[in-house]
């Protein structure tokens, strides 16, 4: 074991000594069908349906029962989800078609597709502009559609391969650059790249959260790092060690934590004491390779997948 992952260990075991505990923990298993692979959850916390992307479809689940309650098939190498819910649509990114499957949110029935760059991957809702922020993996870029009416507003430059993606709703969308090591900042209306900062000491940065109060991100790093970002400025305030191989994060504005999940098969939850201080309070055992999850601010339970001996199923976490 090398030297630097000793010291991120033992500072791990530092604050699980220091901190007290949320009280997350496994409370429920949902069984699905299928098998492959799965990437990110989206919770539609108003209509109470939870997203999940699995291969080639979308398992939709009801947030309260718990039950499947539908899916949208044929959206090849499905991503993400991004929800327009003003205009009853909801939008898929199907990296392997290169391109975005609206779909409606009452029938989950596909109604229109829209082209865009190579490997669309990260795809958010922006509620300031009423577009879609497509993130193409292989592009380096991002289509922007307009929610209403499915057109191509245009391109945005990326200047390297986007992960992970969050907007405030006030003209500002943020993307993480995994192997250039910085966090785009966006002018969402101009659709102009504003700044590229770069965010060391992390490392391939893979996902992201917003906390819109304190205007922070909250970005998981590949090198077992958490590193809490100023939204405004660009610069680190802050960086915590977790566990390997993040690939969602999510912030509960109500209860002031962060989650991060890791394929190492661990939730790591901090406790948000000011803008710029953090507490590791939990580190939740999942599923070795659950990597992604969803939160839901009004149960605040995160939905997390989970490939346990070939059957996919989705773990609920609660307190």
């Amino acid at each position: 074991m090398k030297a630097k992952h000793k010291l991120v260990l033992a500072l791990l075991g530092v604050a699980m000594i220091a901190a007290a505990p949320s009280g997350y923990r496994i409370i429920g298993k949902i069984a699905l069908s299928g098998t492959g692979g799965w990437d990110y959850v989206t919770v539609d916390a108003a209509a109470r349906r939870v997203y999940v992307t699995h291969a080639t479809q979308v398992e939709v689940l009801d947030a309260d029962s718990q039950q499947p309650v539908g899916k949208i098939a044929e959206t090849p190498g499905a991503h993400g989800v991004a929800l327009a819910p003003e205009f009853g649509r909801g939008f898929i990114s199907a990296g392997k078609a290169d391109s975005v499957v609206v779909f409606d949110l009452k029938t989950l029935k596909a109604v229109a597709q829209v082209k865009t760059g190579k490997k669309p991957d990260a795809i958010i809702y922006d509620p300031a502009t009423k577009r879609v922020f497509a993130m193409n993996g292989d592009s380096d870029s991002a289509t922007v559609i307009n929610a209403a009416d499915n057109s191509v507003a245009g391109t945005v430059d990326l200047g390297g391969g986007p992960e992970f993606a969050a907007a405030d709703g006030k003209g500002n969308v943020w993307v993480n650059l995994e192997e250039k090591n910085e966090v785009v900042h966006i002018d969402s209306q101009a659709m102009q790249v504003k700044h590229h900062w770069p965010v060391a000491p992390c490392q391939a940065p893979s996902s992201l959260a917003f906390d819109g109060q304190t205007r922070r991100l909250f970005l998981g790093c590949r090198n077992h790092f958490m590193a809490v970002v100023d939204a405004d400025s660009g610069k680190v305030v802050a960086s915590y060690p977790i566990g390997d191989h993040v690939d969602a994060s999510a912030f509960d504005p109500e209860t002031k934590l962060v989650f991060h999940s890791t394929g190492d098969g661990n939730v790591f939850v901090f406790k948000q004491e000011s803008a710029d201080k953090y507490s590791l309070v939990e580190k939740v055992a999942t599923n070795q390779g659950s990597k992604t999850m969803g939160f839901d601010p009004k149960s605040h339970h995160l939905f997390v997948p989970a490939n346990q001996s070939g059957s996919f199923s989705v773990l609920v976490l609660g307190q």
